[in-house]
């Protein structure tokens, strides 16, 4: 029998008892989130959230619609009508620094074959673009170049006037599902399980125009790309449907570490057929990926990884963090981490360090800590061991939300005005700090007498 360390779905008889989903009590000392505000104007699926500045974001979902909301008070702001079906992309535009007149403005995708630019100040639309071919499923800003791309069936260039700059010819019927930017005007596309690097030639005085030019395939995952995502200057990460998890060079496209086949090694396969028989990719699917200066945090299947990047080893996981698959995950100040899910939950995690007593020869790949995974020729890795007493750490539980009746789809998160989540169920949850919320009402409260001439501070 196969027995997977992250799962999804249903698992085999007796392994729920082995590998439960944690708990928490319902006194939530360590969660600050106590009140939450419910925001009703979607009425479908609400998939996206994007940050608009310190205090207003944006939604957006299958309804086609896009709302702009005042993160301290849930205010509606704005309500942009445009699109015709779903939105399958959004991003922002900000202004380049050096121009006077400071607007903030917002792409909008959607399954019409349109792109919208909004203007976030007035709530106009400011032009719209209605000549693609297919869908366009990704939205992507190059802030120094001042242009933005769009990836479907092929790439294209756009300036911020949305006239087209120059495009690649068609790529695939699946199309580009992500896209990051690179350094030397360079970009990485996912498109099924490649990994294209495209490189932008910028006009210059005397140049002909713009120009995209493909510049490599990297061919080394054998399943579709789903999550694509920047490190830092010198390093980006994918994630594949059947849990191959790939570090690349930012600057030479090449290899830096290769981690798939979560296994747990205690049991034996007795043949390839078993492997095969008993594979379920959606229980290892890589979904998505975030990281700080320190650490890379994967959401693999219902499950939570953390990656040591200067130690270059897997140092912490939660097999079974939520109920079903994890869509999302971000870090938050104080070595905190933010995990939802399919499962409806939204659960926050604390990264703690604790003491390893026994020192034995581990690979340095990703999971191989833990004594899977396979380790990658290719990528130069070598066996080492550890010192005594080496640093690993957990992942403790600390706080479960529970709002949300359907998958929770993303979230975003405010230093002041603390968490937005949206979801399946058509809402939007504004999730407060309980003990910040009761101080600013009794600032008001002081502030309100004390205008009113109610309010004598003598003795």
């Amino acid at each position: 029998m196969l027995r997977w360390l992250i799962g999804g779905g249903r698992e085999p008889q007796g392994l729920a008892e082995k590998y439960p989903v944690q708990s928490i009590g319902e006194e939530q000392t360590q969660n600050p989130y106590t009140e939450l505000l419910v925001l009703k104007a979607h009425h479908d699926i609400v998939r996206f959230l994007v940050q608009l500045d310190d205090y207003r974001f944006a939604s957006a979902g299958d309804d086609g619609i896009v709302f702009l909301w005042n993160a301290q008070t849930g205010e509606k702001i704005f309500e942009l009508h445009g699109h015709t079906q779903k939105i399958t992309a959004i991003t922002t535009f900000p202004s380049l620094d050096s121009c006077e007149e400071k607007r903030q403005l917002i792409l909008t995708a959607s399954a019409d074959r349109t792109v919208i630019i909004w203007d976030c100040d007035t709530g106009k639309q400011v032009q719209k673009v209605s000549c693609f071919h297919s869908t366009v499923k990704c939205l992507t800003v190059l802030q120094r170049l001042d242009v933005w791309l769009s990836g479907g069936s092929d790439l294209c260039v756009w300036n911020r006037e949305l006239d087209l700059l120059c495009k690649t010819s068609h790529l695939s019927d699946t199309g580009i599902s992500t896209l990051i930017e690179l350094p030397k005007n360079c970009v990485a596309a996912a498109v099924g399980k490649e990994l294209i690097i495209f490189r932008l030639i910028a006009s210059t005085e005397g140049s002909l125009g713009w120009d995209v030019q493909e510049v490599k395939r990297l061919l080394d995952h054998q399943d579709n790309i789903l999550s694509l995502v920047n490190i830092n200057d010198l390093s980006f990460v994918t994630g594949s449907h059947v849990g191959e998890l790939i570090v690349w060079d930012a600057l030479d496209w090449t290899m830096q570490a290769y981690e798939c086949n979560f296994w747990d090694p205690s049991l034996q396969l007795d043949t390839q057929q078993e492997i095969k028989l008993c594979q379920k990719p959606n229980e290892i699917s890589i979904h998505h990926f975030t990281c700080d200066e320190e650490y890379l945090f994967a959401a693999v299947g219902r499950g939570l990884y953390v990656y040591n990047l200067q130690m270059k080893r897997m140092i912490a996981c939660q097999k079974t963090a939520h109920d079903s698959t994890v869509l999302h995950i971000v870090t938050l100040p104080n070595r905190q981490l933010i995990s939802c899910s399919e499962d409806g939950s939204v659960r926050i995690w604390e990264l703690r360090e604790k003491q390893q007593l026994t020192a034995e020869p581990v690979p340095t790949g990703f999971f191989n800590m833990w004594g899977f995974g396979r380790v990658n020729k290719s990528a130069n890795q070598t066996i080492r061991k550890p010192q005594d007493n080496a640093t690993v750490c957990s992942l403790e539980l600390i706080g479960d939300l529970i709002g949300h009746s359907s998958s929770v789809e993303m979230f975003l998160y405010f230093e002041d005005h603390g968490l937005v989540t949206c979801s399946a169920d058509h809402l939007i949850i504004m999730w407060k700090n309980g003990e910040r919320e009761s101080g600013l009402r009794s600032l008001r409260l002081f502030q309100k007498l004390e205008d009113d001439g109610d309010l004598n501070l003598g003795f």
